[in-house]
């Protein structure tokens, strides 16, 4: 079966079970998925790190990445655990420590293994548990909807126009395959999406939708590359292999990764 059409069979399958997520699941289950997204992402972050010969907790740093939207869920139910968040990542940053002094081998990577399992919560625990935040908002639904449609129809745009009618190369030491072309497409997508169902969805102006399509858009395909930073950095093609077409966990939720904080900050500080 051709790559194409087996993309698109997952990612009709994935549009169907993340729909049921966010308008039929209740607040608790919804956080339960994130942490699961989480949990997995984290243990592809630690696969691919350990192609470099670098050691990492990889156990620990799943277990905290996935506590992260569990806590922040109750701190929003528990105003008494409201602070339970900032905690969990000071306590994490002294544990990833605590396990360097434990380790009997003589290693010399100890600092970029502590680095590295720190990055992991904040680029992928943290910043994917803004998706519980944003779940709890005030027409939180279909604001996670949003910031999905128009992440991913970006991602879409990029590939699809990159793929006919890429010619110019957008920065091919980090990934050859992407175009100049298919970025400016892929913005172009994004946008349409976001002035076409954003009033639907969040009621939001259209100034604030122009420039929403704009960032998010833009912010997608740099988590995009982000990822595929990582991936050459560390010599491997995909994150995993679990979503046939796509790749792995992290590779279908990279662009989300930026897209998801930004958003929530810009509808907490303008909307």
């Amino acid at each position: 079966m051709d790559k194409l059409l087996r993309r698109a069979i997952v990612s009709l399958v994935l549009v169907l079970i993340v729909a049921a997520v966010i308008y039929l699941f209740p607040d608790w289950l919804f956080c339960l998925v994130i942490a699961l997204f989480v949990v997995l992402g984290q243990f592809e972050f630690f696969r691919m790190v350990k192609n470099r010969g670098i050691f990492v907790y990889k156990y620990f740093g799943a277990v905290i990445g996935g506590l992260i939207p569990v806590v922040i869920f109750m701190g929003n139910s528990l105003p008494a655990l409201k602070n339970l968040e900032p905690l969990l990542i000071v306590a994490a940053s002294l544990l990833a420590f605590t396990l360097q002094f434990l380790r009997r081998d003589n290693a010399r990577d100890h600092l970029l293994s502590v680095a590295l399992t720190l990055f992991s919560l904040f680029y992928i625990g943290w910043f994917f548990s803004f998706f519980v935040k944003l779940k709890l908002l005030a027409n939180g639904a279909n604001l996670v909807a949003f910031v999905i449609l128009v992440t991913k129809s970006a991602d879409i745009g990029a590939y699809l126009i990159g793929r006919g009618f890429g010619k110019s190369e957008l920065i091919p030491r980090i990934s050859p395959k992407k175009t100049k072309e298919g970025t400016v497409g892929g913005m172009l997508t994004g946008l349409v999406i976001a002035l076409a169902l954003g009033r639907f969805l969040t009621g939001f102006s259209l100034p604030h939708l122009f420039a929403l399509g704009i960032i998010l858009a833009t912010l997608g395909q740099a988590g995009d590359l982000a990822e595929s930073l990582i991936k050459r950095d560390c010599k491997v093609k995909d994150s995993g292999t679990c979503l046939a077409g796509i790749g792995g966990v992290l590779d279908l939720i990279d662009s989300l990764l930026f897209t998801v904080p930004v958003f929530y900050f810009y509808v907490k500080a303008f909307l």
